[in-house]
């Protein structure tokens, strides 16, 4: 019996695997593998104390830390937790995919999120084919090929940046008549002269044979539909939380997000939190994900010792 596990091996995860350990908490870490999402992304540059960082890199310096504090805590590594049973008010019963069993009197599930997948005709037919969800994992195969971009936010423009070195020609798609990214990322792929935005698009179709020949988009403003000749479409179009384990014992928003106080990351059950994407918080960073961690065990902490540190209102 754990007095803590902690779902996930992101930003999220290890900081709050490493504050566990430093306030001596009885834990686990479950993770299937350590870095979280940005794993797949080569240019970081928001994360505190480097100027820039590949995801790899990220992955593997939070590892190496977490892994300091190894005689502390439990690091049970390729481990996905698939199913949470609360049993009694302070005991959980967590299943992980190999059948191994695991009981805590707390949790904090810090599970990241996934990307959303592109629910037109072609998009399912094509995943492999020329529909692509990482463009950091697969933009050597489009060497002077042609390819669309599907999504205006920072990922969109950092699949345009990935890209831009092998590709001849790249069509960034937004439904907007504004990107969404950082003005600084913006101002990038704007000078470069093999980008070309087309904004107000919303895309209808993947067209192709055995591959991706082309996508069809319709111009929300006009009505309008056209149809790209691209050999590849890269799709971010945002993601979905990774809640499904606890979606019938914590309060869900409408988009699947945990809802938590954001004082102290608890959730609707008072013995499980919640930090990071998975959760209800407004702005989706490492360096927030990683804060929120932080927060819910020092909150667990004053939680196990008797502490009341709330402010009142």
């Amino acid at each position: 019996m754990f007095d803590l596990i902690i779902i996930g091996g992101g930003p999220a995860g290890v900081a709050a695997a490493i504050y566990a350990a430093r306030k001596k908490i009885k834990t686990a870490i479950i993770a299937e593998e350590f870095g979280g999402q940005s794993t797949v992304s080569d240019d970081i540059r928001n994360w505190i104390g480097h100027t820039k960082i590949s995801g790899f890199d990220l992955a593997q310096q939070l590892e190496s830390h977490l892994r300091v504090y190894q005689d502390e805590i439990e690091i049970i590594e390729g481990e996905k937790i698939e199913k949470v049973e609360k049993l009694g008010e302070n005991h959980f019963k967590l299943t992980a995919s190999y059948g191994a069993i695991y009981e805590t009197k707390r949790i904090l599930i810090a599970t990241g999120s996934h990307r959303k997948r592109l629910d037109v005709p072609g998009g399912k037919e094509f995943d492999g084919k020329g529909v692509a969800y990482c463009a950091i994992c697969d933009a050597p195969l489009y060497k002077d090929k042609e390819v669309a971009v599907v999504g205006g936010g920072n990922a969109g423009l950092e699949s345009v940046i990935d890209l831009e070195s092998y590709a001849s020609k790249i069509y960034l798609l937004h439904r907007r008549d504004e990107l969404k990214g950082d003005p600084t990322t913006q101002d990038k792929i704007k000078a470069m002269e093999k980008v070309e935005i087309i904004y107000n698009a919303d895309t209808q179709e993947i067209v192709g044979d055995q591959f991706v020949t082309g996508l069809r988009y319709r111009d929300n403003k006009t009505g309008d539909e056209k149809t790209l000749p691209v050999q590849g479409v890269f799709v971010e179009i945002g993601i979905l939380p990774n809640s499904d384990i606890v979606k019938d014992i914590v309060q869900l928003n409408s988009r699947g997000e945990i809802i938590v106080n954001h004082k102290t990351q608890v959730t609707s059950d008072q013995n499980i939190w919640a930090a990071g994407d998975v959760s209800d918080v407004l702005y989706n960073q490492n360096n927030i994900s990683a804060g929120d961690a932080v927060k819910a065990v020092l909150n667990i902490y004053d939680k196990i010792t008797g502490q009341n540190r709330e402010r009142a209102e």
